[in-house]
């Protein structure tokens, strides 16, 4: 044979039409779309009371909703108390929709190669805010977000692009859980109002 590598590649007897299945996928994403939600109801929008503290999920890949890169939610962080303190590879945008309080940063050194390694900084950063501002977390940040109000709530909307999940950058890591965090409860209208006073 004329090629010397033959014996290498020419080898394999399984068949799959994998290219087809990007067309046919291309094809059929339009009417796919179609039937998915552009507009979220806030009855659709399900809550979580979370190891990060009480979650409303506004966008998430799970909803079936158009949008395909990012995830959001609103958070509520009762009077007086905090967030979980999380660590997570993506970037996120928090715009403080209520209240205000401040957060704490602390950085990571981080080495990818064939296995991950990432080692908090010493210094921890505190970050004031209030409603209207905008938090930056940049990558692979540990964060917690600390409401300074001993009588409203703190309400943050985060984003966060699921692309690094898709990529298999999925690094979420909780440090410590919200205060409130309890995975027996069960969300209702009433004890979620209990949240927002701080009675519960």
């Amino acid at each position: 044979m004329a090629w010397g590598e033959a014996k290498a590649w020419i080898d394999g007897t399984e068949n799959r039409p994998l290219y087809q299945g990007l067309l046919d996928d291309a094809v059929e994403a339009p009417e796919r779309n179609a039937k998915r939600k552009k507009i979220i109801r806030p009855h659709e929008m399900p809550w979580e009371m979370s190891r990060q503290g009480l979650l409303k999920h506004l966008i998430n890949e799970n909803m079936n909703t158009r949008m395909e890169t990012v995830d959001a939610y609103m958070q509520i962080i009762p009077p007086g108390s905090k967030s979980g303190k999380h660590r997570h590879l993506a970037e996120e945008c928090l715009y403080v929709l209520e209240g205000h309080g401040y957060d704490l940063h602390q950085d990571c050194d981080v080495e990818i190669t064939d296995e991950y390694f990432w080692k908090p900084q010493d210094e921890v950063k505190r970050f004031e805010y209030e409603s209207g501002d905008v938090i930056y977390v940049p990558p692979n940040t540990i964060h917690q977000h600390f409401n300074a109000d001993p009588d409203r709530p703190l309400r943050l909307i985060s984003t966060t692009n699921r692309i690094f999940k898709q990529c298999g950058l999925n690094d979420l890591e909780q440090i410590e859980d919200a205060p409130e965090y309890d995975p027996s409860v069960q969300l209702t209208p009433e004890l979620i109002r209990d949240f927002l006073r701080g009675t519960r």
